[in-house]
């Protein structure tokens, strides 16, 4: 291995250029730190550099054994130190570097913290030769500069090199250079373990705050741990003990009926009822009478007193889902309502006190609607007290598969089907850009347990009953033309009479579909419970 200008001499070099190679050598160390802490990639350069260009050759960092300049442990100053960062060393000469606090040369700056300068190796009986014996080196005077490292104001570790002692450079001006380098050295380690210290301290935090949400998921039935469903939990964990009006936001499908039974689930209100109002089920003429009641006599057929949603949500919450379909005159009725905590039944006389933490949710722009006028400005802001956004399933595509299996064993389960999925199935849910989300997906995985012939499904069969991006009568057509008979029974069956299958189709129909009845049934455009009694007819014969 070359080692610098150890061999050829410095008799010829006159002060500048002396000089010209200091600041070189520290100009590239200083760019190298510009670059990286890592202390492997700028020791190794500057220890290659000092050779290179001021002859102080076999160059090497001594560290204790106990500093971990990557974790920021506690360090022990009894123990030994060993030689981490060398250069022209060999791997077998580095493990010899091993020395006990006070032990050499190497020990000694370890124990005392001061510079030791050997001008000749021979001459110190402190000098060990430990890692390169005598016979290596030049037969020349050769001098040993060990200089110490500083960490915290403790000495932590050496770097030391050797030297031709007949040179025209002053021995004085070298030990300045490694006096810098060692300080440079010394403030790298410390921004390491900072650096370590802290990042240790943030994916502690990560870990306990991402079991902590874990721990949510399993408890709201909520299935994921993508980092978009974690951060809208983290959201969900931190309001839910609060009293203040949530609105969820987010595509429909994305599952906010579950977030908002998680946070009443979280709330201190979880022992109260939790009501869920489809807004956009309710026709404008009962809007008033659904969410309020009304007393006897309040209308034509009122013949007896009916309590509202909102009464029956007391000391519970009330889910209202898709608020952006409410009519504007009962908007300013429920903003009442939030405002001042009543609410009067249609037809009564006197106010009724209501606690009720209302969550709502919508797949609408609420922003857009109040432009436009049809949603009120008011209630909007009474509502969006805490937004909450969900994310939908094309941006958390980790989760489709775990998602997918759920829906597999569920309707395995309701349907006594045993229906399996091969890794490249799966794989085929995750390409998919699912624009219904989470409910689209359930709906797939579903129709494919009940309508498939096979026990496990490969991507090429799963494929017959994706979405696919092509115009709906194209797609249509294709359908037609490639799906499976039973593909194509339509969703609400014609009206069968009880001998509208005869005793050879029934039993074709059972061969067929290894005596599964569901399986049968759908073959023949029947419903279970159609089939179910046909078979039971045929039987009793």
């Amino acid at each position: 291995m070359a080692q610098g200008p150890e061999y050829t001499g410095a008799t010829s070099r006159d002060e500048p250029t002396w000089r010209e190679q200091e600041q070189l050598l520290l100009g590239e160390v200083m760019r190298l730190v510009g670059k990286s802490l890592a202390p492997d990639m700028v020791f190794r350069e500057m220890l290659h550099l000092m050779s290179e260009l001021l002859g102080l050759n076999r160059g090497r960092i001594v560290l204790l054994d106990a500093l971990d300049d990557g974790m920021g442990r506690p360090l022990a100053f009894d123990e030994g130190a060993s030689i981490r960062y060398a250069y022209g060393l060999t791997k077998a000469e580095i493990a010899c570097g091993r020395y006990a606090v006070g032990e050499g040369i190497t020990g000694a700056v370890l124990a005392t913290g001061q510079a030791i300068i050997v001008q000749d190796i021979d001459a110190d009986p402190r000098f060990l030769s430990r890692s390169v014996q005598r016979s290596q080196l030049p037969p020349e005077t050769v001098a040993f500069i060990a200089v110490p490292i500083e960490l915290a104001r403790k000495t932590v570790g050496v770097l030391a090199a050797h030297r031709i002692r007949r040179r025209n450079r002053a021995i004085s001006e070298d030990v300045a250079v490694l006096r810098l380098l060692a300080t440079l050295a010394g403030q790298i380690l410390q921004l390491r373990q900072l650096v370590a210290a802290q990042t240790q301290a943030l994916q502690s935090k990560n870990e306990m705050l991402s079991k902590a949400l874990e721990s949510a998921t399993a408890r709201y039935g909520i299935i994921g741990r993508s980092p978009s469903l974690l951060r809208a939990l983290q959201e969900l964990e931190r309001v839910s003990r609060a009293s203040a009006s949530v609105l969820l936001l987010g595509e429909s499908g994305t599952g906010k009926e579950l977030f908002a039974r998680a946070l009443h689930l979280g709330s201190d209100r979880h022992d109260g009822p939790f009501i869920k109002v489809n807004c956009a089920a309710i026709p404008d003429t009962l809007f008033e009478s659904e969410l309020f009641g009304y007393e006897k006599g309040a209308f034509s057929g009122a013949s007896t007193s009916r309590a509202g949603w909102f009464e029956q949500a007391h000391q519970g919450s009330i889910f209202l889902d898709e608020i952006g379909e409410m009519p504007l005159a009962m908007q300013a009725k429920l903003l009442r309502t939030l405002q001042e905590g009543v609410i009067v039944r249609l037809g009564a006389k006197k106010e009724m006190a209501i606690s009720v933490r209302v969550v709502a949710a919508t797949n609408r722009d609420l922003a857009v609607e109040v432009e436009q006028g049809r949603f009120r400005q008011d209630l909007f802001y009474r509502l969006n007290v805490i937004p909450i956004r969900l994310p939908s399933l094309s941006e958390r595509r980790e989760d489709i598969r775990p998602l997918a299996m759920h829906f597999l064993n569920k309707t395995n389960q309701q349907n006594q089907r045993n229906v399996h999925f091969t890794a490249q199935a799966l794989e085929a849910l995750e390409e998919q850009a699912w624009p219904g989300n989470i409910r689209e997906l359930a709906n797939v995985i579903e129709r494919t347990v009940l309508l498939t012939d096979q026990s496990t499904v490969s991507r090429k069969e799963l494929a017959a009953w994706l979405p696919d991006a092509k115009p709906a009568a194209q797609r249509g057509k294709q359908d037609m033309l490639h799906r499976p008979a039973m593909a194509r029974v339509p969703l609400i069956r014609d009206y069968q009479p009880r001998n509208s299958h005869d005793e050879t189709e029934l039993r074709k129909a059972m061969d067929l579909h290894g005596g599964n009845q569901t399986r049968a049934a759908q073959s023949l455009g029947l419903t279970l419970r159609q089939f179910a009694y046909r078979w039971k007819r045929l039987n009793q014969r």
